[in-house]
């Protein structure tokens, strides 16, 4: 790594992450906490993911001032059973309802900035298997006790889960877009952030102040967009990152990641200033001993900075 990147990695990086919640509640100083999970027919995992998180919402000081799950149209039980796990949910047209939903995680996260009133937001995807609630004070930490720390990033070993089983077939064989786009793109295009264990992962904490300041990929591209943002605005010394242990969820098959790449890819270009075809992505599928062409439109789409609709991000 570059002289700059070895000294961030040191700074900025915590192997042993030991806030607690205690500890942190004195560091808020007045700033309000808010946990978002974005849901999509997440029924089977978010319930316990909520429950995980309640008690610390709980007290006369809580860490957690809300906690929020934002859903994006599940047609299961994603809904009813968020709520009776103790969230506040809200559905992606709830907020800034004049605007035609766009399909996509970002969409959400974008949404979820006028759905909560947190100066700081950490963000929990809502798939994890075997939840670890010390997640959320891990992130916080560096945000609350390391002045002009902007976003935190997690990072974590990942075990590869594949859809057809619940076991777990590889120790470490998740994160494979990180390790076959999103790390060699960021060696190519922005070798400061080679540091950053984890630039996809979905368990990150952030300043609202930040996150209403920079555009929101609708799409999967939008953790390499904030990535890139941050450290366009603030620096390296914006940035820091925790190690929260071990991350399960289940993991898509190469197709889907395919489709995933593309996403990345295009929000990783449009802030290099690069010119994206735009064209759909075509995959191949092999059917009674053919290999047949399938193409996917892939939206590259951005909602713009949520301070130019909700105004002053200090409202």
């Amino acid at each position: 790594m570059h002289p700059v990147t070895e000294k961030w990695f040191a700074d900025r990086t915590f192997q042993e992450p030991a806030w607690t919640p205690s500890c942190l509640i004195a560091a808020k100083a007045g700033r309000r906490v808010s946990v978002v999970l974005p849901a999509l027919d997440e029924e089977e995992t978010v319930g316990a993911i909520v429950r995980a998180i309640v008690p610390l919402t709980r007290g006369d000081a809580p860490l957690v001032d809300e906690l929020v799950v934002v859903d994006s149209g599940s047609t299961d039980r994603t809904i009813e059973v968020a709520t009776a796990a103790g969230a506040r949910v809200v559905q992606r047209t709830d907020v800034v309802p004049h605007l035609e939903p766009l399909p996509g995680k970002g969409e959400v996260l974008w949404r979820s900035l006028a759905a909560t009133t947190g100066d700081v937001i950490v963000f929990i995807d809502s798939d994890l298997v075997d939840f670890d609630p010390a997640f959320v004070p891990s992130l916080l930490g560096p945000i609350l006790t390391r002045p002009g720390v902007g976003l935190v990033k997690g990072f974590y070993r990942r075990p590869l889960r594949l859809e057809t089983t619940e076991e777990e077939s590889l120790e470490h064989g998740g994160g494979r877009v990180t390790e076959l786009l999103a790390r060699p793109l960021l060696a190519a295009l922005r070798p400061e952030l080679a540091g950053v264990v984890q630039p996809l992962g979905g368990e990150y904490a952030a300043t609202r102040e930040l996150l209403e300041s920079v555009p929101f990929a609708c799409g999967y591209g939008v953790e390499i967009g904030l990535l890139l943002d941050t450290h366009a605005r603030l620096g390296l010394d914006g940035l820091a990152q925790v190690n929260l242990g071990v991350r399960k969820h289940r993991n898509r098959n190469l197709l889907q990641l395919g489709v995933m790449s593309r996403q990345i890819l295009a929000a990783a270009l449009h802030r290099c200033g690069a010119i994206d075809s735009a064209a759909p992505l075509t995959q191949f599928l092999q059917i009674g001993g053919e290999w047949l062409p399938t193409s996917t439109d892939v939206d590259a789409t951005e909602r713009p900075p949520m301070r130019e609709l909700l105004g002053d991000p200090l409202h």
